[in-house]
């Protein structure tokens, strides 16, 4: 079963530090409205010093003159009779500017013939809602202006006013700033870490299990990245020692049973019987299954390096040419379809083998009387199609690809697939309707040429 991949790294840990972020601001928050909750006195100061802030908003100097006019934003509260907010603003000796007062401001506020202090706040009921009494001096223009404010019921709720503000001054701003830098520190730091692994990744991606030194290179890597490195250029050395032992042992079956095989044909030719001739036949074909064997083994020890430029439709008439007596003695027919004479580096001998193999498989398994043509395309590419019998689907279990004629034991097959895979190619079984087999080798485009100028 395909898996779908996972996110990348770095979305991983960034959704992660802004989960635990949002976690810490969370516990923040429930910890600054326990600390504010429990102390009432405190957000009454609080609540003096902003309103006290908002109203000196409204104070204008020209020269000596002093004049104030209420500010719109705490017009609702300071403006309207029985708001449950009273303000007074007035100068240090006793000259009043603004008044929204009643009886509440001779009760909760100092006379005005009294020098103020700084700051000054007076409780009126204990606990919420708020309900307090104060003052605070504001300078402007070397003027001091007395600012007083009585909260008897705080019917507008200056309290969470004054919540929200600290929660953003202190807590949101700081920390947000902070998720910031250390998010950004971080995605560079794992993206910086990460680059390791990416080229680890792509190195893997074009290793050659037939290469002698098919190995991701480990300098310069971390120690973590360099291990898994050498986990994997371990686990190729283990994968290249496993083929060679089995293309040895393939090899050396192979060998082993040809002479015995031989001096059996020998035999069988001295009987002049039916049966006999059956059975060299089938001899026949066990030589040829031996024969395969042997060249899947020494396909494995193929070097790459002295690949040559193959003409396909050149190699196309040669095999034709080589194979049209074989062909023919069979009751079919073969012919070659060529295009624009498309090329490729490869080895021609393998190449011929791959394409000879298509031939005898389809003479083999077509049934009589088939027409065979081989053809070329740009590609680049080169195909055997057959009007015969077809092939058996795959079944489960199969390997990708896999088929096999009626009565084949398919190894051929697997020959041109490695052939093909030794090209950078591939192998493509289609059947063709009414009836009949396309087999086509399909090559990579060889890499263009741009001319010195």
């Amino acid at each position: 079963m395909k898996h779908a991949a996972a996110a990348p790294l770095g979305r991983i840990v960034a959704l992660r530090i802004m989960l635990f972020a949002a976690l810490a601001m969370l516990t923040q928050l429930v910890a600054v409205l326990v600390e504010y909750g429990s102390d009432p006195e405190y957000l009454s100061l609080l609540a003096l010093e902003q309103e006290t802030d908002v109203l000196a908003l409204g104070l204008s100097v020209q020269g000596n003159h002093l004049s104030y006019q209420l500010p719109d934003a705490h017009a609702a509260r300071y403006g309207t009779e029985d708001s449950g907010y009273v303000a007074r603003v007035r100068t240090a000796n006793g000259v009043v500017l603004f008044s929204h007062c009643d009886a509440a401001c001779t009760e909760h506020f100092l006379p005005l013939d009294l020098n103020p202090p700084s700051v000054w706040l007076r409780v009126l009921t204990p606990g919420y809602p708020l309900s307090f009494a104060g003052g605070r001096i504001i300078e402007k223009e070397g003027q001091r202006i007395f600012f007083e404010i009585a909260v008897e019921r705080d019917t507008q709720h200056v309290v969470w006013e004054v919540l929200a503000d600290e929660v953003l001054d202190h807590m949101i701003l700081p920390m947000s700033l902070t998720l910031i830098f250390v998010l950004g520190a971080t995605l560079l730091s794992v993206r910086s870490a990460l680059r390791p692994v990416t080229a680890a990744a792509e190195q893997a991606e074009e290793l050659d299990p037939l290469s002698p030194d098919a190995r991701i290179e480990e300098a310069g890597m971390p120690r973590e990245i360099a291990q898994l490195a050498g986990a994997v250029n371990r686990s190729y050395a283990r994968t290249r020692e496993l083929m060679a032992a089995q293309k040895l042992f393939t090899s050396a079956i192979a060998h082993e049973i040809r002479t015995p095989l031989a001096i059996i044909r020998l035999e069988l030719e001295r009987i002049d019987h039916p049966a006999a001739r059956r059975a060299t036949a089938e001899l026949d074909e066990l030589s040829h299954f031996a024969e395969q064997l042997v060249t899947l083994a020494r396909l494995e020890a193929l070097d790459r390096s002295g690949f040559q430029p193959v003409a396909l439709d050149d190699l196309g008439r040669d095999i034709v040419g080589t194979m049209a007596p074989f062909v023919y003695s069979h009751g079919a027919s073969i012919a070659f379809e060529g295009s624009d004479n498309p090329t490729l580096p490869g080895n021609a001998a393998l190449l011929k083998d791959a394409v000879r193999n298509l031939i005898e498989n389809a003479v083999r398994h077509s049934g009589p009387g088939i027409a065979i043509v081989v053809r070329t395309d740009d590609g680049p590419g080169l195909s055997v199609s057959d009007d015969g019998t077809g092939f058996v689907p795959s079944r489960p279990g199969d390997a990708p690809g896999h088929y096999k004629r009626a009565g084949g034991l398919g190894i051929g097959l697997e020959i041109v697939r490695r052939i093909a895979a030794l090209h950078g190619g591939r192998l493509e079984l289609e059947r063709v309707e009414p009836h009949g087999t396309r087999a086509r080798l399909i090559f990579a485009p060889a890499p263009s040429v741009t001319p010195d100028r």
